[in-house]
């Protein structure tokens, strides 16, 4: 079990789950930049992409994803989602990790998280 540390003193704790993904419209990718900001910013930021927001994660050319890495935030990927939509471990960004809900759940539990759902 990873051990959870609170946020230095004056930063948050935000878990942004994306389940709309890249293809809802022309501000679409918005909300993840909203996480580039964060994280930028000095705050912990953890991406969950979930139903059709795994397609986010979808080869190595996805400038949020790509922002989001080079910002420091983790970028997971629901396991079942992907999936569900025929996406291998292998096809997806190098900078994202497949996990369960399970980790999403222990994550939205933590003290001090902020959940933001788009």
């Amino acid at each position: 079990m990873e051990a959870r540390t609170a946020p230095p003193e004056g930063t948050a704790s935000y878990f942004l789950i994306e389940s709309k993904g890249n293809r809802a419209g022309p501000d679409a990718g918005a909300f993840l930049l909203d996480g580039v900001a964060l994280a930028e910013a000095g705050h912990r930021v953890r991406v969950f992409l979930i139903e059709d927001g795994v397609f986010g994660a979808v080869g190595t050319g996805t400038p949020e994803v790509e922002r989001l890495a080079a910002a420091g935030a983790e970028i997971l990927v629901d396991d079942f989602s992907a999936a569900q939509r025929a996406l291998g471990g292998t096809t997806l960004s190098p900078h994202v990790r497949l996990v369960g809900m399970d980790v999403a759940a222990a994550a939205l539990t933590e003290e001090d998280c902020r959940g933001v759902w788009h």
